[in-house]
């Protein structure tokens, strides 16, 4: 253990080390910005609020160790395929919104060809029927496809349900799918890219007020609708004095507030990446939109608040990193296997799960989950039920979003977060899995393993796209 533990070390300090020299080239990129175009995105620098991690640091760590790997690793068989019920109704108000934008529409995989191993069931086995139908097409019709099942190799049908049934509501931060459901499909989320649909708006608008309004835990006494088209009013609430509030909460509440932010900020940087830049006869042109991006983020067009926007994505992507470190003992055990029905296939992700998850353990600054719900038990109770159910109420406001390619994209994310929130508030129940079986204390169903890993590449994607924002930022000058 202490070999160990001085190797893990060694590695923390090589990673930090070489750090210090990609955020001078960082540092200098983003100077260079400054000067050319007057957006100020060098201020981006430094330590973090409510944490001990520099977004210097995460740069390095995401650009050069995680990113490649998520990117590999969210193009496996097992990860590329979501369920998904995009057709429930909305549960707030009355939505008569749904995009007639052909952008919007989302493609599922036609019955006939979804491999044979997803229709099996939701329990995890190896069948001769599975490993016999390696010559199915899937959505791409690429060759050799495995079955998509579950998480769980050799174990029973009858061992599953039982689990299942055992499994506690009260863990789960999201409203999850029921993917028995007929309205529920299979998309291939490969095929069905995350990007600017056109959907805007009063419809998108509602989605995000109901958000942030009704439970981000705001003081009735501060309100200010989001419509980035009407110009602000002037005054101590616009730009960044409008969150004066904020300070004056607990942690976990400025913890919650933050996670929504960088959420809707991870999204907004996707939205600028892939824009529809050009539409013809032939085929759409999407590209990144450097002026939607300034509109979004440059501190002169947003009153400062573009970065706190863009530094509670750097915050939100601790959160989900230090959540899939902590799961990492979960997938270790030799029986969990990422379920296809094509045994390479299983023992190739697997590895690179575990490659990636080696990865996520030797960064050295990881967000403190123990600092929240901290206080006396009671009040820490009550604290940590508000947080859950002001969450799973997000959740199920996904439902009222109208562009169907943005709910699905909208659900996974939210989904991926609350499974990363689930597992850092299931500490003592993943100390004590068993090595050699399925524990009815923690368990992961398979659509929330696929949307904690996708969710995590999405962030993980949008500090990328950071990178070449400050490139074609400087290419502007």
């Amino acid at each position: 253990n202490h070999a160990q533990s001085s190797l893990h070390n060694r590695k923390a300090r090589e990673i930090y080390s070489h750090s210090l020299v990609q955020r001078n080239i960082i540092n200098l990129q983003a100077a260079s910005v400054q000067l050319s175009t007057g957006f100020n995105i060098g201020r981006l620098t430094g330590v973090l609020d409510d944490c001990f991690c520099d977004i210097e640091s995460i740069d390095v760590f995401n650009n050069f160790k995680i990113y490649p790997h998520i990117q590999k690793l969210t193009e496996r068989d097992y990860f590329r395929y979501y369920r998904v019920n995009l057709n429930r109704p909305c549960p707030f108000w009355a939505d008569d919104s749904h995009c007639s934008i052909k952008d919007c529409q989302v493609e599922p995989c036609p019955e006939s060809e979804i491999p044979v191993g997803i229709k099996s069931g939701n329990y995890n086995r190896y069948s001769q029927v599975a490993n016999a139908n390696t010559d199915i097409v899937d959505c791409e019709q690429a060759q050799d496809l495995g079955a998509i099942n579950s998480t769980l190799s050799n174990y029973s049908k009858e061992a599953f349900e039982d689990w299942a049934r055992h499994d506690d509501a009260q863990d789960h931060f999201c409203e999850l799918d029921d993917e028995t459901s007929p309205d529920a499909d299979y998309v291939d989320l490969l095929l069905n890219p995350e990007r600017y649909t056109g959907y805007k708006g009063p419809s998108a608008w509602r989605v995000w007020n109901s958000i942030y309004e009704e439970n981000c835990f705001k003081p009735r006494s501060v309100y200010r609708p989001l419509n980035p088209l009407v110009p602000p009013r002037g005054g101590d609430d616009d730009g960044e004095g409008f969150y004066n509030w904020l300070e004056g909460l607990c942690l976990e509440k400025r913890v919650f507030y933050r996670l929504i932010s960088g959420l809707h900020s991870s999204i907004n940087i996707h939205l600028c990446a892939e824009y529809l830049l050009a539409e013809g006869w032939g085929k759409s042109l999407w590209g990144p939109n450097v002026q939607e991006f300034r509109q979004r983020f440059d501190p002169a067009e947003t009153k400062g608040e573009g970065t706190r926007r863009l530094k509670n994505l750097y915050f939100l992507y601790l959160i989900e990193l230090r959540a899939l470190s902590k799961v990492a003992p979960y997938f270790d055990r030799a029986f969990v296997n990422l379920y296809t029905g094509d045994r390479q296939e299983d023992q190739a992700s697997k590895e690179l799960l575990l490659q990636f998850f080696n990865e996520t353990k030797a960064f050295p600054m990881h967000f403190d989950e123990k600092s929240m719900f901290a206080g006396q038990k009671i009040e820490a109770k009550t604290l940590k039920e508000e947080f859950r159910l002001h969450f799973k109420n997000i959740s199920r406001i996904m439902d009222c979003v109208g562009c169907s390619k943005c709910r699905l994209w909208g659900k996974l994310q939210t989904q991926g977060l609350g499974t990363a929130l689930k597992i850092l508030f299931s500490e003592k129940e993943i100390k004590n899995l068993p090595e050699h079986s399925p524990s009815k204390g923690f368990q992961l169903t398979r659509q929330e393993i696929v949307a904690l890993l996708n969710g995590f590449g999405r962030l993980s994607t949008s500090i990328h796209q950071l990178h070449s924002f400050r490139a074609l930022l400087k290419e502007k000058r």
